[in-house]
């Protein structure tokens, strides 16, 4: 599973795609979900979705500015967790748990965590629990860290769970992407579930990057283009892996605001009954993030797209 970052369908799969490996040439060697949305916006609440199922908190709509541990008040008779805050109780399980139970492998692969080790480790990289995330910018490259760091912590939900940052399985599972190589060379060193992140100009996330790429679809082509070949060359996904390439969200629109900053607006559309969870009230909504008025008119994610390609 490979997530990319920040578009619309249109804008990804329309005629005018900067992605044209993405768009024209990956599409026809599987298929292409057309219907497929975010959960929400902005970042990190897709990204925790995606890996256990629990809705969006006010504090992971916001991406979790401060590494907070949630306060859990309850849980739904759906397994909803209630409450507020950012790095869930162990109590509350994930994929990984579950693939855990089963006999099951998993690992993470997050690019350039680790670059900057006073950032972050490059194992299980986050920030002190109940302090700030300072990956929530990308770092330029200097002589300390000559390839900058463009590791963001929001874009790797392993570590807002406690029943894995806790376990030895985090330091084990949750590595720099530089290992996927090694990882992919056997079967047996193949892990059953692989999910990548690559860095924030990789990832399409930025645009233009701290390292000068353009950032953006063009990036993130570039990025698929090295990665999906290798993938498909291992022996493991060619007894049977499966690749899902997917967004977290849909493109945001931007506009200066008269007042000073900026107003971020998104449609919120849902797909498939999408319900609001516990912990976030009723839309329209407004809220404040540093210099960006945040407003949406409904709590989904909007549509996004995903290819999958399969080796049967």
């Amino acid at each position: 599973m490979i997530v990319l970052e920040n578009e619309g369908y249109d804008t990804t799969f329309g005629p005018s795609s900067k992605a044209p490996y993405l768009s024209q040439t990956l599409p026809p060697q599987g298929v292409l979900l057309s219907q497929y949305y975010g959960t929400g916006h902005v970042s990190l609440d897709n990204y925790l979705a995606m890996l256990s199922g629990q809705a969006a908190t006010n504090e992971t709509r916001g991406d979790c500015q401060i590494f907070a541990d949630f306060n859990l008040t309850g849980i739904t008779p759906d397994g909803q967790a209630i409450g507020s805050g950012c790095v869930y109780p162990a109590t509350i399980k994930t994929l990984p748990d579950q693939l855990h139970a089963i006999g099951k492998s998993w690992r993470g692969y997050m690019e350039d965590m680790g670059n900057d080790p006073a950032r972050e480790s490059a194992t299980c990289g986050h920030p002190v629990l109940n302090g700030a995330d300072h990956t929530q910018s990308p770092e330029s490259p200097s002589a300390a860290v000559p390839a900058g760091d463009q590791y963001a912590t929001r874009h790797n939900p392993f570590v807002y769970f406690h029943s894995i940052v806790d376990s030895p399985s985090c330091n084990a599972n949750v590595v720099n992407l530089n290992q996927l190589p090694a990882d992919l060379k056997t079967e047996s060193q193949t892990p059953n579930f692989v999910f990548i992140t690559p860095n924030l100009c990789n990832d399409g996330h930025d645009a233009p990057c701290v390292t000068g790429a353009p950032g953006g679809l063009n990036s993130a082509d570039l990025f698929l283009r090295k990665w999906v070949p290798a993938i498909m060359n291992s022996p493991a996904y060619q007894r049977g892996g499966l690749i899902v390439i997917t967004f977290d969200e849909g493109g945001l629109t931007v506009k200066p605001n008269p007042a000073g900053g900026y107003i971020v607006s998104a449609a919120g559309e849902t797909c498939c009954t999408e319900k609001p969870g516990p912990n976030i009230g009723v839309f329209p909504q407004s809220s404040q993030l540093g210099p960006y008025t945040l407003t949406y008119q409904g709590m989904g994610g909007d549509r996004t797209g995903t290819v999958l390609i399969s080796s049967r």
